[in-house]
């Protein structure tokens, strides 16, 4: 079965989206500047150099699982993440609202993050579950459920916004099993221990 992958741009002080962020101004004030490592300013993936590496991961991911909040606020990509054609699941207590019967690879999960990670590293056989959402990925590593964690550290300090990582229930161990460095981002992946 594929590791489950919590992949986040953040910058140096730990928000992963800045002030204002809410469905008028998904991600907030400063949120291109944290994904500018991986994005031309047209808005499209970047596909040279280490950015174009790291961003060619997408193409092999099998499944999503992405926090409502997140899904919502992006549309849940037109019911495709990134023409990935791969399947979207939402954990969350309450139904979707009616566009999601538009999109059949987008599937909400009632029964918890620990189901709702099940099913997408079911869906994804040997591939990487891809995790989008501070409080989904928060979630994944209080239950246990999460294995790896990719942060792209972006040089600037948005001194306000959402944190990644606000409140864990406790300690986390991490190791460090790839960094790369680039003029635009820090790129650290680490293993989380049990």
């Amino acid at each position: 079965m594929g590791v489950a992958v919590l992949d986040m741009s953040m910058s140096l002080d730990g928000f992963i989206a800045g002030p204002n962020d809410g469905p008028e101004n998904p991600g907030g004030d400063g949120f291109s500047r944290l994904h500018a490592w991986g994005l031309t300013p047209d808005g499209e993936f970047r596909t040279g150099g280490a950015a174009g590496d790291l961003l060619d991961e997408l193409r092999t991911i099998g499944a999503v699982l992405a926090g409502r909040r997140t899904a919502e606020q992006v549309g849940h990509w037109g019911g495709d993440h990134h023409g990935s054609g791969v399947p979207i699941f939402v954990p969350s207590n309450r139904p979707p609202g009616p566009s999601v019967a538009d999109y059949p690879l987008v599937t909400y999960v009632h029964d918890g993050i620990t189901s709702a990670m099940r099913r997408a590293k079911r869906a994804a056989r040997h591939r990487r579950v891809h995790v989008l959402g501070a409080n989904t990925g928060r979630r994944a590593i209080a239950a246990g459920v999460l294995d790896e964690v990719q942060i792209h550290t972006v040089p600037v300090l948005l001194g306000r916004g959402r944190r990644l990582f606000d409140v864990l229930p406790a300690s986390v161990e991490l190791k460090i099993i790839r960094v790369v460095n680039t003029p635009e981002a820090t790129h650290v992946r680490y293993r989380i221990c049990r």
